[in-house]
């Protein structure tokens, strides 16, 4: 069982200095107390320091909507984050409040409810009416190790929406509405808002069937759910098996209920621009780890039946509790290994953001450097798309951000030194689990209807 993250609950202390007591007397003088002061001057100024402590306390709480503050996260410093819900604390005082923040310096995900003690109220900001949230705060020094762990995310951004858009997808998805769901024998932490019917309005934790994946309030109701339910896989038809990993393909449209919850599921963990229930019109590829209780979901990607633009993938999730395990290469790579059964190229669906182009442009890269070392810079972008199904532009951009093309007379060079691919190998790191293509059986949806 995943243990819900640590946070460090730190009250705020304020240092007031000791009084010190002298060893001897000076110039024939009586010993006096620290600087000179008697004790009951000391404890005067205490008493009227602490009066002032209180008085700003006063008029800055309760804090609203937009404050700008630092907060001690759980690496036990103190963050910018900007204060974007608040609710009353039960059976307290009027100016006790808990607060939902945004840190600045991190991805949304991040967001969570803090006490008050957390928040250094020394540092409030008057609030600012902004009309869109800064872009790109990205001021904190991590490790880079610290940066892989907060920042690692998947293909979905918000490139595409204009500002207005943009105001209204993060007021609707702005506080997290379900903060932990049970999935098997894992205890998850969620990252986004999801959309769940009215009905789970009220619930900060959700159970899932890891097999169904129907959700329900109560832990009871999950384990009488249990009982009756008897898939042990994910609805649909089983493509691929090698080892322990089996790889499904669910038809959203026959099987409408379970591509629905995927996607509530889904959307715990993807900042999407929107959530499709028309799922009738995707297929979801689901790998899961396999033994002798069933097969555990791993991750999943969808794609479109028909796509006009020859998308291979619309959406790409690896659950927490499997992710830095090369699952994410994995999947992306069966999404190629798919588009070459079709006998055609595939790209993912854009717009892609930031990171979901690092992950994609990590694959392009290990895959275009084998081939060109192989053949030793001798061939061509259309016969790497040929061999690859990777598409022509996306080939194109790759190479150029390696430097490893020239445009002469008029087309385009492959410029393949063995030594510079050989860094940039190295560079690109390893490429994660392999698709074993003998253990895929699989008839492409055109060819089944």
């Amino acid at each position: 069982m995943l243990a819900p993250k640590r946070r460090l609950g730190i009250n705020s202390s304020f240092s007031m200095g000791s009084l010190e007591t002298p060893t001897g007397a000076e110039n024939g003088s009586a010993p006096a107390a620290g600087n000179g002061k008697s004790p009951s001057v000391d404890g005067a100024e205490m008493a009227a320091e602490s009066d002032v402590l209180k008085r700003r306390r006063s008029s800055v709480l309760p804090l609203e909507v937009g404050t700008r503050v630092m907060c001690r996260w759980r690496d036990g410093k103190f963050h910018p984050v900007k204060v974007i819900e608040r609710r009353k604390v039960p059976n307290s005082s009027p100016n006790d409040y808990e607060y939902y923040v945004h840190y600045t310096e991190f991805n949304r995900r991040l967001d969570e409810w803090v006490k008050l003690e957390l928040l250094d109220l020394d540092s409030v900001e008057a609030v600012v009416d902004e009309k869109v949230e800064e872009k790109g705060a990205t001021g904190l020094k991590m490790t880079r190790h610290q940066k892989r762990k907060i920042d690692e995310t998947h293909v979905e951004g918000h490139e595409e929406l204009d500002a207005a858009s943009l105001r209204e997808h993060e007021e609707f998805t702005k506080v997290k509405n379900i903060a932990t769901i049970e999935l098997g024998r894992y205890e998850i932490e969620t990252w986004y808002f999801s959309p769940f019917p009215p009905e789970y309005n009220d619930c900060l934790k959700l159970y899932f069937c890891e097999f169904c994946l129907n959700f329900m309030k109560r832990k009871e109701q999950l384990q009488r759910h249990m009982r009756k339910c008897d898939l042990k896989h994910p609805p649909g038809d089983e493509i691929y098996r090698s080892g322990t990993l089996s790889m499904f393909e669910v038809d959203g449209k026959k099987n409408k209920v379970y591509g629905q919850n995927l996607c509530y599921l889904a959307k715990l963990f993807l900042d999407h621009k929107t959530l499709y229930y028309d799922v009738d019109l995707f297929l979801f590829y689901v790998l899961c780890e396999c033994d002798d209780r069933g097969c555990h979901m791993v991750g999943y990607f969808s794609k479109e039946k028909h796509s006009e633009e020859s998308y291979n993938l619309a959406c790409i999730l690896t659950l927490p509790p499997y992710q830095r395990k090369g699952y994410g290469k994995f999947l992306i790579a069966f999404s190629y290994e798919l588009s070459k059964k079709e006998g055609k190229v595939g790209t993912p669906e854009r717009p892609l953001s930031d990171l979901g182009l690092l992950s994609y442009r990590g694959y392009w890269t290990r895959v275009l450097l084998d081939i060109l070392k192989k053949h030793k810079g001798n061939i061509s972008i259309k016969e790497l798309s040929d061999m690859t199904a990777i598409k022509a532009e996306d080939i194109l951009t790759t190479l150029q951000s390696l430097e490893l093309i020239q445009y002469r007379k008029g087309q385009h060079v492959i410029c393949a030194d063995p030594k510079v691919l050989d860094r940039h190998l190295k560079a690109a790191g390893r490429g994660g689990l392999e698709v074993d293509v003998s253990k895929l059986i699989w008839t492409p949806y055109k060819e089944q209807n």
